[in-house]
């Protein structure tokens, strides 16, 4: 991979991570806030429905944030773009559409197809 994909790849990855961070921040935020009494239970549980779902996504948030930081580190020690599998380099089209992934298309295909086997 050149020099100018590199650097592509890693504003848009650092990018992702600031959007990331600034999202659980405003979480955090949002749950201290909030000390509001409902007397009615139905709106106590649309409420707390609400969060769940938010931690929910605040999670895979988080989980994202790890993979961005890990790909950062790869751009940084010269792996990123090469599969951890095969060792043969991701197509750039792949890594547009995910910048995180640490395997061609070929070996992601094959890992998924035995998980599908094994029922994981």
């Amino acid at each position: 991979m050149n020099e100018k994909d590199l650097k592509f790849f890693e504003e848009l990855l650092r990018k992702r991570l600031e959007e990331l961070l600034s999202h659980a921040g405003e979480t955090v935020s949002g749950m201290t806030e909030q000390k509001e009494n409902f007397p009615d239970p139905t709106d106590r549980a649309t409420l707390e429905s609400d969060r769940n779902f938010m931690l929910r996504i605040r999670d895979r948030e988080h989980k994202l944030i790890k993979k961005v930081k890990k790909a950062l580190q790869r751009i940084e020690n010269g792996t990123f773009g090469i599969c951890e599998s095969c060792g043969e380099d991701i197509s750039i089209q792949r890594l547009k559409a995910r910048p995180v992934t640490t395997q061609c298309i070929d070996c992601k295909t094959k890992e998924e197809a035995f998980e599908k086997a094994l029922g994981i």
